[in-house]
């Protein structure tokens, strides 16, 4: 009964895990949730004043597909402030959340076979959407030793004459990883000479630690501008993770335009209220907000990093940005799926198997909480290891 192609999906793991957890505590468990990928803050002020406006001067109707005028060049106007990006407003459009940009992206650009290299471990939704598309995912594995970052010499031995697109991540949701612009010069070196399509996903770019900054893929070079698809959003920086606001910008036409007729034989426009409220986002009205929200995160890194590190056993990575912790639980048990089922059944801790990300031995812990939830669940956390069989 079911096509074949939607028989190839696999159920997100980091979703699933999250409405158990909600379940659970609905019905009265002591439950601890760092499964979900979502700001626990609430969204700036100012962006709900513009949705409020919105609501009120009746902004209800249909909008062209890609978007308003006004909120495309607002995004134009935020890639050249703030990532030294030339687009067009013509060279962007407004989807339903940067998944929605990312399947879009590949819908139109990949053909059956196609291979498309993806980093691991990865965000559990990038082989999905590939293998739906009709591509073949192909892993390059990474671990603690590289801080979680492909070479330039993993890339080069992975290119095949089949390969359309490599899929990138920074930072990176699991692992909390950056490249740095030295990184992103090396990676655009292997791709000289080369058709290869980068799509960049860049939706964690504000939420940087220890002073880091942020380099966009499509900046390092005007080749690497000329291949690139960028993806962004507001969920994760601007805390609107329900709003369903992400974008993607290109500077190929047939590219641009392929999505548009696909949006507008699919969605069409994204919520028009959404759009007038990302608007204050897109123009810096609400960067105060958006940088106490970094400091509180990089607070709470510091805090589970620290504790996490002293329970004998596992092992982690500082991140670099983002708001996760990649656990290595190698040590003591290699099978995350088993790790954090019984870390759940038996302290009410809820995390995520490494295996939803591409790479067994690893739990992801998002420390988008208070710092209360964070202390009791590492406390669990390291009574469970300590007693762990």
């Amino acid at each position: 009964m079911l096509s074949q192609r939607v028989q190839v999906l696999s159920p997100s793991l980091t979703l699933a895990i999250t409405a158990l957890a909600r379940d659970l505590k609905a019905q009265g468990k002591d439950i601890l949730s760092f499964s979900a990928g979502e700001p626990d803050f609430d969204t700036p002020q100012r962006v709900k004043d513009a949705a409020i406006e919105a609501i009120q001067n009746g902004f209800s109707k249909y909008t062209a597909v890609a978007g308003t005028p006004e909120v495309l060049k607002a995004i134009a106007g935020k890639l050249k402030r703030e990532n030294n990006l030339d687009y067009k407003p013509s060279q962007i459009v407004v989807n339903v959340g940067a998944k929605h940009s990312l399947f879009n992206i590949f819908q139109a650009i990949i053909d059956e076979g196609d291979e498309v290299i993806i980093p691991s471990p990865y965000w559990v939704t990038y082989p999905e959407i590939v293998k739906y598309s009709g591509g073949i995912p192909v892993y390059i594995e990474t671990d603690d030793s590289t801080n979680f970052k492909i070479t330039p010499a993993q890339l080069k031995a992975a290119i095949t004459p089949k390969t359309k697109v490599l899929l990138f991540n920074t930072p990176s949701n699991p692992t909390g990883s950056v490249y740095s612009k030295a990184d992103l010069e090396a990676i655009a070196d292997v791709l000289k000479g080369t058709n290869i399509l980068v799509v960049s996903d860049e939706m964690y770019e504000k939420i940087l630690f220890d002073n880091l900054k942020f380099t966009s893929v499509a900046a390092i070079s005007e080749d690497m501008y000329n291949r690139t698809i960028t993806v962004n959003g507001l969920s994760k920086s601007v805390a609107m993770p329900g709003w369903r606001f992400g974008y993607l910008a290109c500077p190929i036409k047939e590219i641009v335009d392929a999505i548009v007729d696909l949006q507008g034989q699919s969605t069409s426009n994204i919520n028009s209220i959404t759009q007038k409220a990302a608007i204050p986002a897109l123009n810096g009205d609400v960067d105060a907000d958006i940088e106490a929200m970094r400091v509180a995160f990089e607070r709470r890194r510091n805090m589970a990093y620290e504790l996490l590190s002293n329970i004998q056993g596992l092992s982690v990575v500082k991140p670099e940005g983002a708001f996760y912790l990649y656990v290595n639980t190698k040590a003591i048990e290699n099978d995350s799926m088993k790790f954090c089922s019984k870390l759940l059944e038996e302290t009410g801790v809820a995390v995520v198997p490494g295996l939803g990300f591409g790479t067994e031995g690893y739990f992801r812990l998002s420390f988008a909480t208070d710092d209360a939830t964070i202390k009791e669940g590492i406390s669990r956390i390291k009574s469970f290891v300590e007693n762990y069989k």
